[in-house]
């Protein structure tokens, strides 16, 4: 009979973490500390099949249903002033063929790369309007979404053609044209807000 109330206890303790497993999707071991729940726990239905690890400190349920943005919304739950850029807004967008291997993030001027185990982040610096100006909220999986609009996005890869590649911002460049995703006006607005408006007017003109 000692061992009644403790193990009790661990079995209401693991039932409260699997329910908010389902809840939340993926869990983090800060997720249990305002529920009341020790860490352990995670550790202990991993070990039994009940959760799996699929990143340093984070679990879900075995077999659940990934969002294709599920590591997008990792990052705003974690990173709520971290912008979606670059290749990971092009993914977002469906203008890019490639699968980045990280989340592409813009951060203010003077920010710390976030410490995150996953997903992986690469972070940029971004200040001023480059980084205020076209900001869409979009919401994914109950989690508000912070992502470049598509125009801005195009700017910002032609910004950025040295980090990503000029090929890569001429794919996404005649791809919104053809699929009418932005006007040639908003590109020549986030152009100079960016400033790429010298390097981008050859490739508008010549699309137009």
């Amino acid at each position: 009979m000692e061992h009644t109330v403790p193990i009790m206890r661990d079995l209401s303790h693991s039932q409260r973490v699997l329910e908010l497993a389902h809840q939340k999707g993926t869990l983090r071991a800060a997720d249990l500390t305002p529920q009341g729940l020790p860490r352990v726990v995670l550790t202990r239905l991993a070990a039994s099949g009940q959760l799996e690890r699929v990143g340093r400190g984070l679990y879900r349920l075995p077999n659940s249903e990934v969002s294709e943005h599920d590591s997008l919304v990792q990052i705003a739950r974690k990173v709520p002033q971290a912008v979606i850029c670059l290749l990971s807004a092009l993914q977002f967008h469906e203008l890019t063929t490639q699968l980045p291997r990280q989340v592409w993030i813009a951060m203010p001027r003077g920010s710390h790369t976030p410490k995150i185990d996953y997903p992986p982040v690469k972070m940029l610096q971004f200040s001023g309007a480059a980084y205020s100006e076209g900001i869409e909220v979009v919401e994914r999986d109950q989690v508000n979404l912070r992502v470049y609009s598509v125009a801005k996005t195009v700017a910002d890869c032609f910004k950025h053609r040295n980090k990503i590649g000029l090929d890569v911002a001429l794919e996404a460049l005649r791809e919104v044209i053809a699929k009418r995703k932005a006007s040639n006006d908003e590109i020549w607005q986030f152009a100079q807000v960016c400033r790429v408006s010298n390097v981008m007017r050859p490739y508008l003109e010549a699309l137009e």
